[in-house]
């Protein structure tokens, strides 16, 4: 599975804790793949509702698209109703369950009301779909609630599923298998980062398969017999599926939903003793140990197993069956944990419908990028330019031999170029420090915790204080990645004093090798730039610090 400070403003917490989901139209361009297109406007701000009515819970997520064509979080929901209760085995909702999911949905259409929510997109999933009387549930959720939802198929609820992870993770042309274990049904999808390659939906879910294999109230201890009973059942109810998969040789596991996910909190509290981290995996071995105390446990002592979320006990012994048994079956050694599903699909699905082609050209990378820069209202004009800047700065290094870094070193530099800024969003004064602490708190999706680790101090480093084991952004990373910060932070110190004007009188500019310890920067500007080379003077010792060579600067007028 390879995919994986110094301020505490509350400003800071807040722009932090807002900043998710793509940027949008944003074409690539041949020096920055970030791109280089004027955003997209909209007519105006709007604010939209998204509602998943599960078999276990109801989930809100309300967004509000901004005029840059970028999205905010406003507010996210959660309430577990168990609408699927007691229901597979006639295809019947409760009147209880139903007048609790009626309860939730109307308490949910007013908050997002309340938000000013121009759109409430509620789909329906595994229960709703089952039941024979869904239409009653409908008419009952239109008149309590004033809701309409679509009811949604088992293959468009993978498909949805498949948006909203994959567009969270950084897996390029990679399979990927994706599972997620809902209450009623699991879906299994494989893709790479563009498409998805395989949909389906089996009903084996967390709520279905504790009504098929228990009584009612029992709280004892699962015996060993029950539990490989269930696991022979969902492994003769994935036959098909699981062939399907292995022909297409996924080569990475990413699980979601929250039986996953709490699964995945047990292993990580109980076994090893902290939090579980967003880059952490589940893996096989844990996963055994987990569910074995988990069935070995009466019910009040698995409420109090660390990490257990208390309304989930009753059901999560089957739904570690269904993940040990594809597990074994795919013979997989370990899954990524991701938090995003169906909901943040429904976002996805919902930007692709209304703007169709909006997120072409675009990684997961630089769609999180560019939407965090432009929720801090940075000057996108010149990012881009100091990112096109920087990376010519890092090619012809590299190519005069001044360096030995490589593509990924560059791509962390073309992201750290375009956030360098962000912090002026809360103060110019000391904004390189604002900018990390931002870029470590945002959520940045696509990268692993040393990425956003590393762009972080290529942003704190990029003017004033020489890195030094002193900083907790430099000391706190690997003797490798020390270096990298030297040699990256300094390339962008110059391509940010090369634009100090942001009149982009400097439109080129190259690294080269002098005679014995000097260097050359070769400046191609359009007009005076007396600004930029009084900024590159202040960088000289710097430079030498890095590279070991004293800079000297050539500049070169060149016609517009």
């Amino acid at each position: 599975m390879t995919d994986r400070p110094e301020t505490n403003t509350e400003g800071a917490r807040k722009v932090a804790s807002q900043i998710e989901g793509p940027a949008l139209n944003v074409t690539p361009r041949i020096e920055s793949r970030i791109g280089g297109a004027e955003p997209m406007n909209s007519d105006s701000d709007r604010v939209v509702a998204f509602m998943d009515i599960g078999t276990n819970s109801i989930r809100l997520l309300l967004v509000r698209f901004n005029r840059n064509m970028s999205y905010s979080i406003l507010s996210q929901q959660k309430e577990v109703v168990r609408l699927g209760e007691d229901e597979f085995a006639d295809r019947h909702l409760r009147p209880e369950a139903m007048r609790r999911a009626a309860l939730v949905c109307r308490t949910f259409t007013e908050m997002a009301r309340a938000y000013g929510t121009e759109e409430i997109i509620a789909v329906a999933t595994s229960a709703t779909r089952e039941a024979r009387n869904q239409a009653e549930f409908q008419r009952m959720l239109r008149r309590e609630a004033d809701l309409q939802i679509r009811t949604i198929s088992g293959h468009e609820e993978a498909r949805l599923i498949y948006l909203g992870v994959s567009s969270g993770v950084h897996i390029e042309s990679r399979p990927t298998l994706f599972i997620d274990i809902g209450g009623g049904s699991t879906e299994l999808i494989v893709g790479d980062q563009s498409q998805h390659l395989f949909l389906d939906s089996v009903q084996l879910g967390a709520i279905r398969l504790t009504s098929m294999f228990f009584m009612p109230a029992e709280t004892a201890p699962v015996p060993d017999d029950r539990y490989a009973l269930i696991r022979r059942y969902v492994e003769s109810s994935v036959v098909r599926s699981v062939k399907s998969i292995r022909e297409l040789s996924p080569e990475l596991a990413i699980g979601s939903s929250g039986t996953i996910e709490n699964l995945a909190d047990i292993a990580y509290r109980a076994l090893h003793k902290r939090a579980r981290q967003p880059d952490d995996v589940l893996t096989r071995a844990d996963l055994a140990v987990v569910a074995s105390r988990l069935r070995s446990a009466t019910l009040a002592e698995r409420t109090a197993i660390p990490g257990m979320s208390p309304d989930r006990a009753d059901i999560i012994v089957a739904g570690s069956a269904i993940l040990e048994t594809l597990m074994d079956e795919l013979g997989l050694d370990e899954i990524l944990v991701s938090d995003r599903g169906l909901r943040e699909g429904l976002i996805i699905d919902y930007l692709s419908r209304r703007h169709p082609g909006i997120l072409e050209g675009q990684t997961v990378r630089e769609r999180s990028v560019v939407q965090l820069g432009r929720r801090c209202n940075f000057d996108e004009a010149h990012a881009r330019h100091v990112t096109n800047l920087a990376l010519e700065l890092f090619d012809s290094g590299s190519e005069s031999g001044l360096h030995d870094l490589g593509d990924a070193e560059r791509e962390l530099l073309e992201h750290a170029a375009m956030l360098h800024d962000i912090g002026t969003f809360l103060t110019y004064h000391n904004h390189h420090v604002h900018s990390a602490y931002l870029v470590r708190n945002a959520d940045l999706l696509g990268f692993d915790q040393l990425e956003v680790a590393t762009i972080a101090a290529i942003t704190r480093f990029h003017r004033k204080s020489y890195p030094r084991m002193r900083h907790d952004d430099y000391s706190s990373l690997p003797k490798p990645g020390r270096r990298v910060i030297r040699t990256v932070s300094t390339i962008l110190r110059l391509a940010e004093n090369l634009d100090r004007s942001r009149t982009g009188a400097v439109v080129g500019a190259r690294l080269e090798c002098g005679e014995g310890k000097r260097a050359v920067l070769a400046i191609r500007c359009t007009s005076d730039c007396q600004l930029e080379l009084w900024g590159i003077r202040r960088s000289v010792q710097a430079f030498q610090r890095a590279f070991g060579r004293r800079l000297e600067v050539r500049t070169d007028m060149v016609g517009d």
